[in-house]
């Protein structure tokens, strides 16, 4: 009976020894059957621990890319400092808390402060003023070393102080084309003819534009309106007039 035992653990351990490590047996000086050491497992345990170790790095690395990649995906649709939850700031700034050295989040942080002053610059253009404020404080509070903003902050005030005249229109009744709206539009093409002035419209759609356009070109017939059409969200006219010659 111990030989026949003998044999079949012997043959257990060769069907063992093709799915894991090698198994050393000692023989059991009693009944002389061989028994496995006691600490045979030990080293896949330390093979897992090793893989434990590694695993966090991979993790990190999948963390920080996904945040540049919501970052930068936040950062084209203008999700720049809100909403709260979902903005490219939050995003760029988490991953310097990561990698202070970070060249994409570092160069983000850059491209907002950029893009809040192109929107100051727009928003001055035409006559939205507290707006344009609003960008470049929203500039400063991302980056209040930026170069750039000092120009923009004195492109602004020369704005604020020019005799251009401005006209912040109401979205809704001018989407409805009203008589009221139109007969504003008929006031403001008189006033551009008067002071040979450039005008600026800014609508919506290019549809409104054109429509407010058509009729202020019809309010002064005969009379050259000479200006441009910008798409805004807000509504609105400016009147460039000409510089007064000393």
């Amino acid at each position: 009976m111990s030989q026949r035992l003998s044999v079949s653990i012997t043959v257990f351990a060769l069907l063992l020894g093709s799915c894991a490590a090698p198994i050393e047996l000692e023989e059991n000086p009693q009944s002389g059957v061989q028994q496995p050491e006691e600490d045979t497992f030990s080293i896949s345990a330390i093979e897992d621990a090793e893989l434990a170790v590694l695993s966090p790095l991979l993790n990190d690395r999948q963390f920080i890319a996904d945040l540049l990649y919501e970052a930068l995906q936040a950062l084209d649709n203008d999700r720049l400092l809100t909403p709260v939850d979902d903005n490219a700031h939050g995003r760029f700034k988490r991953v310097l808390a990561y990698e202070p050295d970070n060249e994409i989040a570092l160069q983000g942080l850059k491209d907002i402060v950029q893009r809040y002053l192109q929107l100051a610059e727009q928003s001055m253009r035409r006559g939205l003023f507290e707006e344009a404020k609003t960008f470049i404080d929203n500039a400063k509070f991302v980056d209040a070393d930026d170069p750039g903003i000092a120009g923009v902050w004195l492109a602004l005030q020369a704005e604020m102080n020019s005799d251009d005249l401005f006209y912040n229109l109401n979205n809704r009744e001018f989407s409805a084309r009203t008589d009221s709206a139109k007969a504003k539009l008929e006031e403001i093409a008189r006033q551009a003819q008067q002071e040979n002035a450039f005008f600026l419209i800014t609508a919506p759609n290019d549809d409104l534009a054109r429509w407010m356009f058509g009729v202020m070109r019809d309010a002064v017939s005969g009379y050259r309106l000479r200006g441009n059409i910008e798409l805004a969200s807000q509504t609105s006219i400016r009147l460039r007039l000409p510089k007064t010659v000393e």
